[in-house]
């Protein structure tokens, strides 16, 4: 990693002027020491580091962020999948010898890494604390984001210039560190004093909170409830009393959709890093179609969850096909094995920029919906979100009212969060009424007619569909602590993620054989810096077995 955090500061050698008289100032002035680091304002620094959450182009990092990994990743949970048939990760799989599921590694170590030192650093020189906290709360979810994704990490050293290998740390420990740098966080954006400048934040900030520091203790409350909540499967969960820590930080995160956490993007010309990485102009996701499961949650052909319910909120998230209804694929089969097992071409979902052909890889001009236009806000953290992460949490501890009452209000922002920020590019007869809402939240099948009779599988599931799209990552984190299809509702004593069909193993082994029959639950580190340099490291983790993406991580382990 030694040569990424080198290259971390926008690539650019830093310099700094040393004075020590008026004659060494002036030659100083005229010849500048390359080995010497320069200040640069922190404000220049930040909206790179802002773009490094998704997958923005600069010189801090290209195609760093959640969305490259989104698109892989989105396979294990069935988002979607691939209109190819046995792709490794479709089939829940992976591989040593590539960057594939690295883009958050590198988001993490190289776009925001040295960058966020900086602004930390100099803004605490220049007590600019205003900058020193957004810094903080980047660095919190760059914690919790890595080690969710990839396990064991480089924490402790993670940025120590003198070293050509590194040491890696635990889950636990980088969970810690997520939540001491949240305290920081706070601390610092309730700062008012020194150098503040709220113009100047608003400025750095413009395509995410701009500058609104309310808005960022809430984005940080959002990041220690997932951290407290991401741990509900562990025996900790229980004695130490967590239920309470998520059900207090989400009340005090994003409650309304005002609040939401969107990244966006200015689309002003056809360069790629003024544009959605999931938009057309970018061209990244014209092979996937949305998979079976989501289409049939929205659909109502679950059988087990929402049965018979048509959610209107379909035409926002998914694309129809011929026939005017919601189908999908599962990833490991592909378009060509879905096709030919005597599924009517008119059944064939268009992709998700509107092109019906059977293997479309282009889009149809201005119609994309939802978060596939090249300027569609991005969620990072929504309203909806908390609301069903502090029903999880209620509903662990028992507390049926509260859980309840959050269930509803999340499918109600969600539906709001549809039609003011999504209503672009939608059928007519499609768009959402107030009607419409209220007919979908009174069937009993949807929202129960008491708070008793509510299931942790209606709760997940409609997180599920209030996440889908943009929210694979923690997504995939509620996947992996209640393991797939494996543990079960303690109402219905069915699979909490009910009727999700995993890769069979026969008479096909549809998981790529290295898995040895096992599922995913954590990716590889970036290959083009670990496994390059870090082996003695690697070897000690098990880096270097072919099954390491099947290790199941700390947090979801009992």
């Amino acid at each position: 990693m030694k040569h990424i955090i080198l290259k971390s500061f926008f690539g650019v050698a830093m310099l700094s002027l040393v004075g020590l008289s008026s004659c060494t100032k002036k030659i100083n002035d005229a010849y500048l020491n390359p080995n010497a680091p320069v200040v640069v304002p922190i404000e220049t620094l930040l909206p790179g580091v802002i773009g490094g959450f998704t997958a923005f182009n600069s010189a801090n990092g290209t195609n760093y962020g959640v969305q490259q990994d989104d698109i892989l990743l989105g396979r294990y949970i069935q988002y979607w999948g691939s209109t190819a048939a046995g792709e490794n990760y479709g089939s829940m799989g992976g591989t040593i010898n590539s960057d594939n599921t690295g883009a958050i590694w590198a988001a993490v170590y190289y776009g925001h890494g040295q960058n966020v030192n900086r602004i930390i650093e100099w803004g605490t020189e220049q007590q600019k604390w205003d900058f020193v906290g957004v810094a903080q709360a980047i660095r919190a979810w760059d914690w919790l984001e890595l080690t969710n994704q990839y396990g064991d990490a480089i924490l402790k050293q993670a940025f120590n210039t003198s070293l050509q290998q590194f040491l890696y740390d635990t889950q636990p420990e980088f969970y810690d560190s997520c939540r001491a740098m949240c305290f920081r966080a706070l601390a610092n954006l309730d700062r008012t004093d020194g150098n503040v400048n709220p113009t100047n934040l608003a400025a750095s900030d413009f395509y995410f909170l701009k500058g609104d520091k309310s808005k960022w203790k809430k984005f940080v409350y959002g990041i220690l409830a997932r951290s407290y909540n991401d741990l509900s499967s562990k025996a900790l969960y229980n004695t130490n009393n967590y239920a309470d820590s998520v059900i207090k930080y989400a009340n005090l995160s994003i409650t309304s959709n005002d609040d939401n956490a969107y990244a966006t993007f200015s689309g002003i010309t056809s360069s790629n890093g003024v544009n959605s990485y999931f938009g057309t102009t970018r061209s990244n996701i014209g092979t996937i179609r949305q998979g079976a499961y989501i289409a049939d949650l929205l659909s109502g052909a679950n059988p087990d969850v929402f049965t018979g319910v048509t959610d209107p909120r379909a035409w926002y998230l998914l694309s129809e096909n011929n026939n005017g209804t919601f189908k999908g694929v599962y990833p490991w089969l592909g378009m060509t094995q879905y096709l030919s097992g005597a599924t009517p071409t008119a059944d064939y979902p268009k992709n998700f920029w509107r092109n019906p052909a059977v293997n479309a890889t282009t889009g149809i001009p201005d119609s994309a919906k939802y978060v596939y236009s090249n300027t569609s806000p991005w969620p990072m953290m929504t309203a909806s979100e908390m609301q069903f992460t502090l029903a999880e949490a209620a509903y662990h501890k028992g507390d049926m009212a509260t859980a309840y009452a959050a269930y509803v209000n999340g499918i109600s922002l969600n539906f709001d969060m549809l039609t003011t920020t999504y209503n672009f590019n939608m059928p007519t007869a499609h768009l959402i009424t107030p009607a419409m809402k209220a007919n979908y939240m009174a069937n009993p099948a949807v929202i129960p007619a008491t708070a008793s009779a509510l299931t942790l599988s209606q709760i997940m599931l409609q997180k599920y569909i209030a996440l889908y799209g943009w929210g694979t990552h923690q997504t995939w984190v509620d996947m992996r602590k209640y393991h797939y299809s494996t543990d079960l509702d303690p109402v219905t004593n069915k699979s909490v993620y009910t009727n999700f069909i995993t890769p069979p193993t026969s008479p096909i082994n549809y998981l790529i054989s290295t898995n040895n029959g096992k599922l995913v639950y954590r990716c590889r580190p970036r290959y083009n810096s670990e496994y390059l340099y870090n082996i003695p490291e690697l070897t000690r983790i098990g880096a270097l077995n072919n099954d390491y993406n099947t290790y199941e991580c700390w947090f979801s382990q009992p």
